[in-house]
């Protein structure tokens, strides 16, 4: 099998230490050159020493390449009235109480050659985050508003802020900072005066924490409710890569909206383009198919970073030294990716088309736990996903492609069986529609679904979620990974705590 040697990023969030302040300030310094450039050493040092937990980096290979720095304030000592310097004491937070009430911003600047990729975003994830977790009130944070120079003749600032509100004017600050769910608390006047381009003025904003409830541990703390989004695939006729990935876009998009962690596709994902291939022989066209599968999986890892989700990419074909996979692939909101070749391959993908089975199963280590990736035939056999459960995996993903309902009923059932045999999650998706003219892929049935243990703690028939049938859509659900504790030590009925090891053993050679 061909192993993958280059891995363009390697996305991590982290903590800012001491050691980073050089290769920060070359960040700031591209950021901010017109705006005074990099904080001060001293300043940078009296940061990380007074709250580390507040001061977040995101690197990329080793190279810092995104920054926000924070402070917890007792916010009733500055109200509503305040400037930059007041408040963060010219860069020093001096003002930083680790019991006061409120999370403020003080800094977030993004490398220029790194803001496609949504960093932004993710760095003010983190901060709520950090808001929930510290049990803080809200969050609040002063903006520029950079774009009012161009219209300062014609708008006052009021006036400006609420055609950025209603979408008439694009501002790179305020517009970003109302999609990620803050509202304009106040006007600001004289805010950061170096700050020509917003005239020295500045938005109020604040975020709201709803979960201001009980104490929880701080950044970096492994997630108990996962989301789970799946895409219920309409197979159509696609012309190149560039709009299958536009496809794939709108629904991982739509998704990611959602705050999912994962999104799961559909077996052979790429079919679509088969119909290049019409003049070929069925292994003539799978082989040329497959020949695209690098150029997908690398377009849709930069959306897994872009939109900060971990996509489960179906399955395509792959073609390596004369030998043809089913290959299913965990492409990580870190950048990373690992392959899953499918195991069992059926009768018509060898008889049609020269598939060989893969020869290894594989758990998956991701931010929101272990998880495994049985392909379609795969979940028929339940020693896999047992092997993958003793292994730690709490998560079992399934795409499929069946063409006829009884064959969907195969995957389906036995996708169910594992959920309840194994105390874990399994959510399982396909295609549905048409694909004329494709020998061996001209014809889909689907529902997709996810799938849990049967007891108290779950639903009645074990199934959190499922998709019209044949129709394309998305499905989401919130999976509890603490409800699987309780059922593995405490449930009505509990099979893998009372399997019988004495008398048999599943091991693999």
């Amino acid at each position: 099998m061909k192993k993958d040697k280059i891995k363009k990023h390697k996305l991590l969030l982290r903590h800012l230490t001491l050691d980073d302040y050089d290769n920060i300030a070359v960040l700031m310094e591209h950021v901010y050159g017109n705006l005074g450039g990099a904080w001060k050493k001293d300043q940078y040092t009296s940061q990380i020493t007074r709250f580390p937990q507040g001061q977040i980096v995101i690197e990329d290979n080793g190279q810092l390449v995104a920054a926000a720095l924070s402070m917890v304030v007792d916010y009733a000592r500055f109200g509503d009235v305040h400037t930059y310097a007041q408040i963060t004491s010219n860069g020093y937070l001096t003002h930083h109480d680790p019991h006061g009430d409120t999370l403020y911003g003080v800094d977030i600047f993004v490398h220029p050659k790194y803001r496609s990729l949504r960093l932004g975003r993710r760095l003010y994830d983190a901060r709520k985050e950090l808001c929930r977790n510290l049990n803080l009130r809200r969050f609040i944070a002063g903006g520029r508003i950079p774009g009012y120079a161009k219209y300062a003749d014609t708008l006052t600032p009021v006036r400006y802020i609420e055609e950025v509100k209603n979408r008439e004017i694009y501002d790179p600050v305020l517009s970003f900072q109302l999609f990620n769910g803050f509202h304009v608390r106040k006007l600001l006047t004289g805010y950061l005066p170096v700050d020509l381009d917003s005239k020295g003025y500045a938005t109020l904003l604040e975020w709201v924490n709803l979960d201001y409830v009980d104490k929880t541990p701080s950044l970096g703390s492994s997630k108990n409710v996962i989301r789970l989004g799946v895409v219920q695939w309409q197979m159509r006729t696609l012309t190149s890569v560039e709009e299958l990935l536009k496809h794939a876009e709108f629904f991982i998009d739509a998704v990611a909206g959602y705050h999912a962690d994962f999104v799961l596709f559909p077996e052979y994902m790429s079919a679509p383009l088969m119909g290049l291939f019409n003049d070929k022989s069925p292994p003539d066209a799978i082989r040329a198919l497959a020949g695209f599968t690098s150029e997908i999986r690398n377009g849709l890892l930069e959306m897994a970073m872009s939109y900060n989700i971990n996509i489960i990419a179906g399955s395509m074909p792959e073609y390596s030294a004369h030998e043809l996979y089913n290959v299913s692939w965990l492409l990580r909101r870190d950048g990373t990716f690992e392959a899953q070749y499918k195991i069992h391959v059926t009768i018509d993908e060898v008889s049609c088309w020269g598939v060989k089975g893969g020869d290894a199963l594989k758990v998956f280590d991701t931010d929101c736990g272990k998880i495994a990736v049985l392909i379609c035939y795969d979940s028929e056999f339940p020693e896999l996903a047992r092997l993958a459960t003793i292994q730690g995996a709490q998560i079992i993903f399934v795409p499929f492609w069946t063409d006829t309902k009884n064959a969907y009923q195969r995957v389906r059932y036995c996708s169910h069986a594992r959920a309840i045999e194994n105390e874990c999650f399994v959510a399982i998706t396909g295609s549905v529609g048409n694909l004329p003219y494709a020998e061996n892929m001209d014809i889909q049935y689907a529902q997709a679904a996810i799938f849990s243990p049967s007891d108290f703690s779950f639903p009645h028939d074990a199934i959190l979620a499922e998709a019209t049938p044949n129709t394309e859509m998305t499905l989401i659900a919130d999976v509890n990974l603490d409800l699987l504790k309780q059922v593995r030590t405490r449930g009505a009925a509990r099979n893998l705590a009372n399997r019988r090891p004495d008398l048999y053993r599943l091991e693999w050679f």
